[in-house]
Order: C-alpha cells, then structure tokens, then sequence
C-alpha cells in the first residue's frame, strides 16, 4: 500500500477558502495567550541575566511553534476533518507547553521540551503523510525539514534531563538547529534541501495570521495591565501607569495595522520568491515585533508595581520593548517596501536616546519612563499616518 493520506486535504486553490483564515486555527492561537501570559510574568519575575536568557529561549520556542503551524495549514485545509482534527491535537500539545513555563527551568523541563518536541515533530510528520500523494514535491521538503526538526528533539529531550548549566546551552543549541535548517533550506545528504524560494503561498493568509497574532499578543498586554491594576490600590501613579499601558498598547496597534499589515499579503503576491520573502518578513523579523510587544506587558507591569524604581534592569524592562517592537517594524518594512520607514527610524533613535539619558542621568524612574516611551509610539503613530496619507495610500482598520 502506498504511503500517503488517500483523502485530498491540500488548501484548495481557486476558492475563496484558499486564504481564508479558519475558525479552528483561531482556536489554536487562543492557547497562545495564556502562553504568552505566562511567558510575561516569567520574565517579570525573572530580572535577571540568566532569565533574560531563559526568557529569549522561550519566546523563541513559543514562536515557532505557532509559525511553523500557520506554515503548515497554508498549503492544509483545515476545514478538512483530518487538518481540523490535528490542529486541535496540537493545541492541547500547546496547552502543556504553555502551562510548563514556569518551571520550564526546574521541575517542568521535561514537560516544556516533550510538548515543544510533540509539537514540532508531529506536525511535521503530519504534512508529510498528509501531501505525499498529492503534491510529492511539498512531502518531500518536509521530509528533509523532519529530520533536522528530529534532531533538535534530540538537543531539547537531552537538555530536559540534565542540570540548568547544561540544559541551556543545548536548548540553545536545538534552536539555533533550527534556525540553521530553515536559513540552509534543510540540506539531507544525497536528498539535497529545500528550494523555500519556489513554494507557492497565499500572501493573505501568512499575513493575516501573524496579523491576528500580533492583535492577540496586544490582547496578552492588556490583560496583563489589568490583572496588575486590579490587584494594588488605586494611587495617582497607578492610574497613570495604566493610561500609559493603554496609550502604548493603542499606539503599536496603530504603527503596525494602520497600513504596514496589509503591504504585506500585496508583497507575497507580486513577488516572484513568495516562500524567501514570508520566511524573512513572517517568520524571522516578526519575532523582534512579538518579542517587543511581550516584553512591553512586562514593563508595564513594572510600572504599576515599582513606578519610582531606577536602575539598569528595570530601565531595560521598560524601554526594551519599545525598542524590539519599532526595529521589528523598521525591519519589516524595509523588506516589504525597500524603503526605511523614518517614522519608526526616529522612534528608535529617540528611544535609544531616552535609554542613554536614563541611565546616566538617573533621575527618570520606571513611571516616568513608560509614560515617555508610550509618547514616542504615539509620535510614531501620527508620523507614520501623514506619511501614509501623503502617498496616497489607503489606512487599514
């Protein structure tokens, strides 16, 4: 018997469902924001250099594990009961992922690297049975992109069961696997490697996913502010530190959907490599852009709770995701457009410029911070909307 799904699950091609974004794979992304949730309040609690890089490993691990899923359900229809039926294994898969987080470096390691492996290895697997009769070339590629995703298994499995001195660094190592691979095309010795820039994708898809993602990333932000407004006393401080919250979660809205979202489903289309240009717009800049908005909850959070701190950690907590977030969009853009956007350039000189004065100063506390860097991303906002209305183009909603 041949090997391969007998039923034609592939995204059909000349349909409107071919870049439909489907109710399932929103349930899947709903998972992601308890993960996010407790990602934020890890590295909240975790102000440290060693968590710091605890929390780099996580947020990359959490990335792409949900992109490599909307890679995967941009050639599989999930309105087809198989698809449906897997991604919903994989959100539970998710689920344990996201509640091991935080004890991902204690007890839970185990957990964290067998779901995250789970995961991977899976969906993976899952493609390649699901295409193998149907489009051979697509079931070929993931062959190849199993077998390094089976060897990093091997890193996050082994890292799991040894101490935190050497968990690190192969965790490390199985992401930076990872990285490698997808920069390589997966090179598998006399199998050759993938060929990214001749796969065929829908723009508007990839592009409303990760918009949908970055939304639900903002909805983790805000919750975040609340539950920590909620649990102090309301004090003149507080109330400005959530106004600040509110304005920064609004403004970063603005910058990224005001018209950069949509140039991104329009740049896929037209171009002539749509698989190179998703994998560097979608899935490598656009974790600098989730990074930043993560690490924005975080210092918000800091602000409600430490409003007159001062110091190196919490300065970075606070500016750092201003900073992430305008160079993911920067980044972005360039790519898209060919252009350096200048209203997130003068964003990020002016945010690098606060961060100097802060830290040699140091008569700005942590409120003082937050409400500057949440003005710096609403004058991005309005720079970036008079530029686009000066071009003639369209705003987004």
């Amino acid at each position: 018997m041949a090997f391969g799904m007998t039923r034609n699950v592939m995204r059909p091609t000349d349909s409107p469902r071919a870049d439909r974004v489907t109710y399932v794979e929103l349930f899947f992304d709903l998972v992601f924001v308890f993960a996010l949730t407790q990602l934020s309040a890890y590295l909240y609690e975790n102000q440290t250099p060693i968590g710091v890089l605890e929390g780099v490993i996580m947020v990359c691990a959490l990335w792409w594990a949900w992109v490599s899923t909307t890679w995967v359900t941009n050639w599989l229809d999930p309105a087809k009961l198989p698809v449906r039926g897997a991604v919903i294994a994989l959100a539970f898969v998710a689920l344990v992922l996201s509640v091991s987080i935080a004890e991902a470096f204690g007890d839970r390691a185990w957990a964290f690297a067998i779901a995250y492996v789970v995961l991977q290895v899976g969906r993976t697997g899952f493609i390649v049975w699901a295409t193998a009769r149907q489009d051979h070339a697509i079931s070929q590629d993931f062959v190849r992109v199993l077998v390094w995703t089976a060897a990093g298994g091997v890193l996050w499995i082994v890292g799991a069961l040894l101490p935190l001195p050497w968990q690190l660094p192969l965790w490390i190592a199985a992401l930076g696997l990872e990285v490698l691979g997808t920069a390589l095309g997966f090179p598998v010795p006399r199998h050759g490697r993938v060929l990214i820039s001749a796969w065929d994708l829908s723009g508007p898809h990839i592009a409303e996913r990760t918009a949908l993602f970055v939304l639900i990333t903002l909805g983790e932000s805000l919750l975040v502010t609340g539950f920590a407004f909620t649990a102090k006393e309301s004090s003149p401080e507080s109330i400005i530190a959530m106004a600040s919250a509110f304005v920064a979660a609004a403004a970063t809205w603005w910058i990224y959907f005001d018209h950069g979202e949509r140039i991104g489903s329009e740049a896929i289309e037209a171009s002539d490599e749509p698989g190179r240009l998703a994998r560097t717009a979608y899935t490598w800049i656009h974790l600098a852009i989730i990074a930043g908005l993560v690490l924005l909850s975080v210092g918000d959070k800091e602000a409600l709770s430490h409003p007159h701190a001062h110091g190196l950690a919490p300065s970075i907590t606070v500016l750092g995701g201003p900073l992430l977030f305008l160079t993911g969009t920067v980044l972005f853009r360039r790519r898209l457009e060919k252009r350096w956007p200048r209203p997130q350039v003068g964003g990020v000189i002016a945010v690098v410029a606060l961060a100097v004065v802060a830290l040699t100063v140091g008569t700005l506390d942590v409120l003082m911070l937050t409400v500057l860097a949440a003005l710096i991303l609403v004058a991005v906002a309005i720079g970036e909307t008079v530029g686009r209305v000066r071009r003639g183009r369209r705003g987004g909603g």
